[in-house]
């Protein structure tokens, strides 16, 4: 498995990053000088873009494989999901040589089947996780990770899912061939988005909060 860093204003590949094994998930820390992947042998690594090198590595759960990664906006949570419905989530902070260090906060049985995606809020109030079972579930990281919110309506796997710049609202892509589009607060489908013809396995908003738009 590999990572490549590209720079759109220059041609070719500006990096690349060697793995023993397919990697999964791929985030970049706020910070800018980092990377954070999840691989299929259940291997977390930070990537040094300085040192081109693997600075930090985390294993939260044997060789059950990580599916995903996010990192929270401000820098303060790091949160990893696997394909036996487990979430795990560290507080990030900074050693002395200015590198990532983590302390464990959570681990969650969010789901009884395989995560395909979780996903930190821009506002860093709640985490999202969409699932094989068909849900996408919302959790309140401000008190103790608890299920806020189950969302249904997806008829099959839910692949990926994309908060709104306010956090207010998620939009999820299925193999059911649609995305929705959820008003977070009332875990409600409030627009239903059909026409694809195959599985909907990624979903991105262009969006903006509205201090920016102004």
């Amino acid at each position: 498995g590999t990572i490549k860093t590209w720079d759109v204003r220059a041609p070719g590949c500006q990096r690349e990053y060697e793995s023993d094994c397919a990697i999964n998930s791929v985030a970049l820390h706020p910070n800018q000088g980092e990377l954070i992947s999840g691989d299929r042998n259940g291997n977390i690594r930070v990537w040094d873009l300085k040192q081109n090198a693997c600075s930090a590595e985390l294993v939260p759960d044997g060789t059950k494989a990580i599916r995903s990664v996010s990192v929270a906006q401000d820098a303060t949570l790091l949160a990893a999901a696997n394909d036996q419905g487990s979430v795990f989530v560290w507080r990030l902070g900074t050693s002395d040589d200015q590198s990532t260090k983590f302390e464990p906060l959570q681990k969650l049985q969010a789901h009884s089947a395989y995560i395909t995606k979780c996903l930190i809020s821009p506002d860093c109030k709640r985490l999202a996780t969409t699932s094989s079972d068909h849900s996408v579930k919302i959790w309140d990281m401000a008190n103790n990770f608890r299920e806020d919110k189950s969302l249904h309506g997806h008829q099959r796997w839910v692949w990926d899912a994309v908060f709104s710049a306010d956090s207010a609202y998620l939009v999820t892509a299925s193999s059911d061939q649609t995305a929705r589009l959820w008003d977070v607060a009332q875990g409600e489908t409030i627009r239903h988005y059909t026409g694809h013809h195959k599985a909907v396995i990624c979903v991105a908003l262009h969006d903006r909060p509205a201090s920016e738009a102004a």
